[in-house]
């Protein structure tokens, strides 16, 4: 998984590896009427162990150091571990005040060119990650103070929401309701490199003092519209989070890709909470 942005890179484990990537061409074994078998089934993974028993179904390969489900779980409880940690550490530590929201954007800057820097690295870096829930955490704090103080509650209805979204996502995915393709991933994808090339307009034309009251992020039925579409986009990513965890188990990935799995799962988490913070307090504004 080269990059988790979810917004820049969803290409899958391992820069150079297609499997996880949504590649388009043909695979080997559907050389042969259709059969995905005929062939070696394994010969696009690179993680194919030398052994592998022709025509047998892709499965995660038994020798250890490979990604288990285990892992990802692990890796993903200290990632989002550590944004918990941080964000009540500020929330206690940091009241609501010009200089709480200097650090907060600071933190924010940080966790932002960490972020980067792990998404254009080919190997995890586990200090980069948790470098980054840590401040992504800090920022997390101290935005959820200011709406606590603003909409009493709102970080708690945030968190289950959230809850909410990426468990309802999940169910889907596993009852096979949405089948990530790359067709689908190249349309998701189109629809969020639009949706943030708007947003980032839309930022200048209220820099700028264009567009009043926040534009498109303004508090009123558009910036709930808007926050509904960046939830949902939300869960495009979860989805394609899930079939990059599911295909690196399958394919016997190197153990410390989980590391990149939990990065992947925790930006999304993060970028689904934020977008349901913005959406209680417009509800809870309009109430």
């Amino acid at each position: 998984m080269r990059s988790s942005n979810p917004v820049f890179s969803r290409r899958g484990f391992s820069r150079d590896n297609g499997y996880a990537g949504f590649n388009t061409a043909p695979q080997a074994g559907y050389a042969q009427g259709g059969n995905p078998y005929a062939q070696n089934p394994y010969a696009n993974n690179p993680y194919a162990q030398q052994d592998v028993q022709q025509g047998a179904p892709p499965q995660a390969p038994a020798s250890t150091g490979r990604m288990t489900m285990d892992d990802v779980i692990t890796r993903s409880a200290m990632t989002l571990g550590t944004v918990a940690v941080g964000a009540a550490l500020a929330w206690a530590l940091l009241p609501v005040s010009a200089t709480s929201y200097g650090l907060a954007f600071g933190s924010a800057i940080v966790a932002m060119v960490l972020a980067l820097i792990q998404s254009f690295k080919r190997t995890p870096v586990p200090a980069l990650i948790l470098g980054y829930a840590a401040f992504e955490g800090v920022f997390l704090g101290v935005i959820s103070e200011m709406y606590n103080s603003q909409w009493s509650g709102a970080p708690f209805q945030a968190v289950l929401g959230t809850m909410a979204v990426s468990g309802a996502t999940l169910l889907v995915y596993k009852a096979g309701w949405i089948r990530v393709t790359a067709r689908y991933a190249r349309i998701g994808m189109s629809i969020a490199i639009a949706f943030v090339v708007v947003m980032a307009v839309n930022l200048l034309l209220v820099a700028f003092g264009v567009a009043e009251n926040g534009g498109l992020r303004s508090m009123g039925p558009l910036g709930a519209l808007v926050g509904i579409i960046a939830i949902l986009l939300g869960a495009f990513f979860l989805t394609l989070d899930f079939k990059q965890i599911e295909d690196g188990i399958a394919y016997g990935a190197p153990k410390n890709e989980a590391w990149l799995a939990a990065f992947g799962l925790t930006l999304t988490l993060v970028w689904i909470y934020v977008e349901m913070l913005r959406l209680v307090a417009i509800f809870s504004s309009n109430d």
